[in-house]
């Protein structure tokens, strides 16, 4: 069965000024499609070809594992946006969690610093990690889905994800995507699933 990448759950203008629309002909029609493509190239006639994507995530090395987790944390990463999103999370679980590191002030600190140190392409998440909230860091592809943590939210932190509109600065962009595009709903619904 081929890996498919899914329609963005907005339209490419949704999170401008944000996030431009070329952004997303660049990022979500070039990169995050490509991954797909030259996935479905490596596993074409093997017994991954079967396998759902996160089982490729999680049995696969190289080139595949680069891929399948590309294609899987640009998804997320969409998801993780919406327009007109952003700022502290509403009151309930995902308010509650976020207080657990310290109130939403200490975690923008603590999400944008994560992003900032990752040195060179990579990614930045909170996570659930022991039944507690965690900001986590991974670069290249890697993703929580190799280990025990469950991911919840993630800011790309590629340079492709914000140059456009952004330049280099990364500190700019995640402090933008907290204040106008995490979309909360779609992390509470993570949490509620990791339950």
């Amino acid at each position: 069965m081929a890996i498919e990448v899914p329609p963005l759950p907005y339209a490419k203008t949704a999170l401008e000024p944000v996030m431009k629309q070329e952004t997303f002909d660049y990022h979500y029609e070039k990169h995050h499609k490509t991954y797909a493509t030259t996935l479905n190239g490596l596993i074409a006639g093997k017994p991954e070809e079967s396998k759902s994507l996160v089982e490729i995530i999680k049995s696969s090395s190289g080139p595949v594992f680069n891929n399948a987790a590309q294609v899987w944390n640009h998804t997320f990463f969409w998801e993780s946006m919406k327009p007109n999103g952003g700022g502290a999370p509403p009151e309930g679980p995902v308010a509650d969690l976020i207080t657990g590191l310290g109130g939403y002030e200490k975690f923008k600190t603590d999400f944008v610093q994560a992003g900032l140190t990752q040195f060179g392409s990579g990614w930045a998440w909170l996570v659930l990690s022991d039944g507690k909230g965690k900001i986590v860091k991974t670069p290249n592809a890697e993703t929580p889905l190799t280990t025990s943590d469950v991911p919840l939210l993630v800011a790309d932190v590629w340079e492709h994800a914000y140059y456009l509109d952004h330049r280099n600065n990364r500190k700019g962009f995640l402090e933008a995507f907290l204040d106008k595009l995490v979309n909360w709903d779609f992390v509470a619904k993570n949490l509620a699933a990791a339950k």
